[in-house]
């Protein structure tokens, strides 16, 4: 499943360089699908099925603190053994996101599609 960060988030910023899929961005920060992958054109998430040109400027997930855009978190897969924001975090805010269940075959698919 993809991770999210809650609202005990301290807004250090370790998270934030941590990130493969450059998924985590400071609150209030508008985010587009290309930053950090090779995405361009239109782009379907495939955990949100959001679709929409990867070079748009999307609403900030948070105005307080960071965030993690559900559809580009693969929680590492691919990348690193554990997902590395969760690893890193002073306050352990990094925890999985119930709301997206997802397997490791579907995290994978998504870090294909973000990484062409």
């Amino acid at each position: 499943m993809a991770i999210k960060i809650t609202d005990e988030c301290i807004n250090c910023g370790a998270c934030e360089p941590e990130c493969p899929n450059n998924a985590i961005y400071e609150g209030g920060a508008e985010w587009r699908f290309s930053d950090g992958t090779t995405l361009k054109g239109m782009f379907k998430g495939l955990s949100t099925g959001v679709e929409t040109d990867a070079e748009n400027p999307q609403t900030p997930g948070s105005m307080d603190v960071y965030f993690i855009v559900t559809d580009k978190c693969t929680e590492c897969k691919g990348f690193h053994d554990e997902p590395q924001c969760a690893a890193v975090c002073p306050v352990d805010c990094c925890v999985p996101d119930e709301d997206f269940k997802e397997t490791e075959e579907q995290l994978l698919a998504k870090k294909a599609a973000l990484h062409l």
